[in-house]
């Protein structure tokens, strides 16, 4: 199998739609040879947040010394950067060689009689896979939308289940309220296995705390609250916590700096279960984390900054870093959802900070929201839109509209980030 063949076997798996439940992935991951029960797992849940997590995480785990697998999804920009080893993603060989016998494994399940496992279930198969195959001696793992019925929560050789900000997304899979969709997140809990959680708004932590005592689950609650003396910037941010000081990350947003608290109480939990992080090797992996697509910087004057807000907490946090970073900036926006997002709510919390909205249609997504209707949308609130025939006509038209002191930014689903990004770096190389 060659690689253009492998991406379209895991294309192919797309017409399976979404299925929650583990009966599949149980039955998939049998067929592989249950690869994930020979490695160690540290497992994060959430809203927003779950990928940064992630993130700093593993690249701390790496810094300590340990090969570290993990596994996030969508990817933003190659397919491939889902799985990593060391934060490299899996090579084009292993990739090719894994997708092999998954193919063959989604067979033999389709041939027992059984429902042809989804894209989803596709991926974590090939995730577990490779972190078997590859000897980590633990990897991280980010759910999908949910935790309960996610496929990624057959794990049970769990260090430490991890939780970050819970808000309401998904709700025709996860549940109408709050509460029901921290139900879900806490799924991932392991009885007596450590477990530690951001601090939640009052409904959502209750849940938590409930499902941790049931569970008899040591629970620690990281308190974003902890950090102090915090420097904000769009290169580098610091701050306080605990007996550290001057702990620097590299990713912006002000919503990190929470997410980098949540990391370190894990990695504190970790400790506690026998694992060396050394200082050194802490204040290293939250410096060197990269998490892109997340209020990130692709190019300058203007500022050209992206960002995949595309549910009401991510939009607000979004709205929160605009307000704090981009003071008194002329800002242009490109903006692309799909439509079973809450659009409605994302425009309302971002629209006031645009001087021009452009909007476009995320490309070859059956979910997305035509740039058309966004448009008309956006116009009941701004009255300065455009809907874009394409992405490329979309980043022209924003730097023809803005000058070298005003900023650009791109938001909304992830699924369009990957490509935009080329657009603009192909508009600089000049090819």
């Amino acid at each position: 199998m060659n690689y253009q063949e492998a991406t379209d076997f895991m294309d192919s798996c797309k017409q399976y739609g979404i299925c929650p439940g583990l009966d599949s992935i149980r039955r998939l991951c049998g067929e592989l040879g249950n690869p994930q029960e020979k490695v160690r797992f540290v497992h994060i849940a959430g809203t927003n947040g779950k990928g940064s997590t992630l993130a700093y995480l593993s690249s701390i785990l790496k810094c300590a010394g340990y090969r570290v697998g993990s596994f996030s999804s969508p990817a933003v920009f190659e397919r491939r950067e889902s799985i990593r080893i060391g934060g490299r993603p899996i090579t084009k060989k292993d990739y090719c060689e894994g997708v092999e016998a998954l193919r063959e494994a989604c067979g033999r399940v389709v041939d027992g009689g059984f429902p042809h496992p989804t894209a989803f279930e596709a991926e974590t198969g090939l995730a577990f896979w490779y972190f078997q195959k590859s000897n980590c001696d633990m990897a991280v793992v980010e759910t999908g939308m949910g935790g309960r019925e996610d496929a990624t929560n057959i794990l049970e050789n769990v260090l430490a289940a991890v939780i970050a900000s819970i808000s309401m997304d998904h709700m025709k899979f996860l549940g109408p309220t709050l509460d029901r969709i921290a139900w879900q997140k806490a799924g991932i809990l392991r009885p007596g296995r450590p477990a530690v959680v951001l601090k939640q708004e009052e409904e959502a932590q209750a849940v938590i705390e409930k499902e941790a005592e049931l569970l008899g689950c040591p629970l620690t609650v990281a308190d974003p609250a902890g950090a102090k003396h915090i420097r904000y910037g769009l290169e580098k941010q610091s701050f306080d916590y605990g007996d550290y000081q001057n702990l620097e990350i590299g990713l912006a947003g002000v919503v990190q700096i929470e997410n980098a608290v949540l990391a370190l109480e894990t990695a504190a939990t970790l400790e506690r279960e026998g694992l060396e992080i050394p200082e050194k090797a802490l204040r290293k992996g939250l410096r060197e984390a990269k998490w892109p697509g997340r209020f990130t910087v692709i190019a300058r004057k203007p500022l050209f900054v992206m960002d995949g807000a595309h549910n009401e907490d991510a939009a607000r946090k979004l709205a929160q870093s605009v307000n704090f970073y981009f003071t008194n900036k002329r800002i242009i926006y490109i903006m692309g959802v799909l439509k079973d997002k809450e659009y409605g709510k994302i425009i309302r919390l971002t629209h006031s900070y645009a001087d021009q909205i452009l909007t476009v249609t995320p490309p070859e997504n059956p979910r997305a929201m035509s740039a058309y209707e966004l448009a008309q949308e956006v116009a009941r609130v701004h009255d300065k839109v455009t809907a874009a025939d394409s992405l490329e006509e979309a980043v022209e038209m924003a730097y023809l509209l803005a000058g070298r002191e005003d900023v650009i930014l791109a938001f909304g689903s992830l699924s369009y980030l990957g490509r935009l990004r080329k657009i603009v770096e192909k508009r600089f190389s000049g090819k």
